[in-house]
């Protein structure tokens, strides 16, 4: 309810402004949706920053992904000039301009001739350019480039006016313009009217620093709708014009709980026991030498063998040098690269910009979708940029990674021995994981160290664990404490040669101990049986004597039966006599 018991009012529905699909990667996305339908849009620049061809493939993309015809008026170069051109991109001018769906025309403006009359009037060409639309039944138009229409007017009002004028003629005939433009001294144009009576305005630069190129786009204003205001780097390549909106992208990209190996088990162990998040962030750094590309390249290996597509970017080394490299460890990255699993692209630092890499790097994720990317080492980037740049550049390239949820493995060299636990570059809180790599030396030794530094989301180690570079890979080594710290190196080997021999004195001694009771049992067995032995003849002797002793009971029992008798005869007979006398 409104206040002071007033109804509520609704708001009128929101209006969108009706836009034509550009078809020129990013771009779209930059717009929210294209260029401003039935307007005009004016694409400025300086030579070489790329309008003509922003302009053609404007109508290009239009004709094959939209359906909609399209005219093309030169002012400059000649049809088959720009049939030539653009051949090498890929367009075939004269193929859509048989179907009937593109018109290339080319319409020259003597300066002389209108110098001479003192006359201008642009009703031959509202003429010639009607007659072109309504041939193919164009839907998109373009005009390369407009100060070749107005040169040779001095006087600004004839100009302003005439351009006005132009511009209405647009409109009213309902078509999507693109018109080019000359970049002035003190404004976006030579003439410096274009800007203010265009809907949509484009600056497209072509900036050198350091002896280095990088092409930008800056969307100066665009009525009626929102659109991306900063710089962003495009390309011009062997797949035309693509922009990179990567300064837009924001902290939305989705997460996953699923676990992927890094390729050495006893890392992942070190790594909550399965690994990292797959589609996060890892940076291994450390000084020159201490295995950062070993532990990428197992990395790398590892996922090539789960069928997972990785691409590998390169500042240093070519692949023939990094698949003979490791092959030395037994990691072959070779045949994952003839199967097309892997894709390795090395280039030095200083043959590009910071923002033409990234678009690059960009440009080749988006073509070969990895599952993982590797980028070694970042910071070769310092040679053509600031940290502050470098950050920046990798920033983007962190969260584009992270949208598309691929992993990422980063190495940087860390210069100073002192300060391990930073990076040159200055992107350790863009990382997920960070693992640190480092020379450790001890009894004139240099031994190689990692640890997990951090892992956000998991439960991970803090030992320092020495890891070598053996003939079947990296392997971590198990941790021996001595009384300073960690043993690496012979420190360890001795005092793992010394558990060995305590090992096997024990053993002995166990050993020892068994024969004794090995003897002592049979001792004991042979005195048991003794004994038995005895017992069973004690045993004998007293049946014996129990049984003589019995023999003799009986017989000592029959003697006095036979007594006992004799003595009763004798009374009998005794009886008798007495009776006879």
């Amino acid at each position: 309810m409104a206040q002071d018991g007033a109804p509520e009012t609704a708001l009128p529905p929101r209006l969108t402004l009706e836009k034509s699909p550009s078809g020129i990667r990013g771009l779209d996305e930059l717009t929210d949706g294209g260029l401003p339908k039935g307007r005009p849009t004016l694409v400025c620049g300086g030579p070489g920053s790329g309008k003509t061809l922003f302009a053609m493939e404007f109508l290009v993309r239009g004709i094959l992904e939209h359906g909609e015809p399209g005219v093309f008026v030169s002012f400059e170069e000649s049809p088959d000039d720009l049939t030539r051109n653009f051949a090498s991109l890929g367009f075939d001018i004269p193929s859509l301009e048989a179907d009937g769906r593109l018109a290339v025309d080319h319409v020259r403006i003597d300066r002389a001739e209108i110098e001479e009359t003192g006359e201008f009037d642009l009703e031959a060409l509202f003429i010639r350019l009607g007659y072109a639309i309504d041939t193919v039944g164009a839907q998109r138009v373009v005009l390369d480039t407009i100060e070749s229409i107005f040169a040779a007017l001095p006087n600004e009002f004839i100009v302003r006016a005439e351009l006005q004028r132009l511009f209405r003629w647009l409109k009213q005939r309902g078509v999507t313009v693109v018109i080019t433009g000359e970049r002035g001294e003190a404004s976006l144009t030579r003439q410096g009217l274009e800007e203010y009576v265009s809907d949509c305005v484009i600056l497209l630069d072509n900036r050198v620093m350091d002896q280095m190129s990088t092409r930008r786009l800056r969307i100066v204003k665009y009525r009626g709708t929102a659109h991306g205001t900063n710089e962003y780097p495009f390309l011009i390549d062997r797949g035309g014009f693509s922009v990179l909106p990567i300064t837009g992208m924001g902290l939305e990209h989705g997460v996953t709980d699923e676990r992927v190996s890094t390729g050495i088990p006893k890392l992942d162990v070190l790594l909550g026991g399965k690994g990292l998040y797959r589609g996060s962030s890892v940076l291994i750094s450390g000084p020159a030498g201490t295995g950062k590309t070993s532990i990428s390249a197992q990395y790398t290996e590892a996922a090539c063998r789960r069928g997972e597509r990785v691409l590998y970017f390169a500042f240093e080394e070519s692949f023939p040098q990094l698949a003979r490299n490791m092959r030395s460890i037994g990691v072959d990255l070779a045949p994952h690269a003839q199967l097309g699993v892997l894709r390795h692209v090395a280039s030095r630092p200083t043959s590009h910009g910071l923002e033409t890499h990234l678009a690059l790097m960009m440009r080749e994720i988006t073509e070969f979708r990895p599952e993982h990317v590797i980028v070694d080492p970042i910071t070769n980037l310092m040679n053509i940029g600031s940290s502050r740049e470098i950050e920046a550049m990798l920033m983007r390239l962190v969260d584009g990674l992270k949208s598309r949820g691929i992993t990422a493995v980063f190495t940087s060299l860390t210069s100073d021995a002192a300060y391990l636990e930073h990076t040159d570059v200055g992107i350790s809180s863009l990382i997920d994981t960070w693992l640190l790599v480092r020379n450790l030396e001890s009894k004139g030794e240099r031994n190689r160290a990692l640890y997990v530094l951090k892992s956000r989301g998991m439960a991970h180690s803090n030992q320092v664990r020495e890891f070598l570079l053996t003939n079947n890979g990296v392997d971590l080594v198990d941790v021996y404490i001595g009384p300073d710290g960690v043993l690496l190196g012979s420190a360890r080997s001795e005092e793992e040669q010394r558990l060995v021999t305590e090992a096997l004195e024990h053993a002995r001694q166990q050993a020892r101990k068994r024969a004794a009771l090995d003897r002592r049992r049979r001792v004991v067995a042979a005195q048991i049986i003794a004994l038995q032995a005895e017992l069973d003849t004690s045993e004998e002797l007293l049946s014996l004597e129990e049984s003589e002793e019995a023999t003799h009971a009986s017989d000592r029992s029959a003697d006095r039966r036979g007594l006992a008798a004799r003595r009763q005869g004798l009374d009998l007979r005794a009886d008798r006599g007495g009776l006879d006398g």
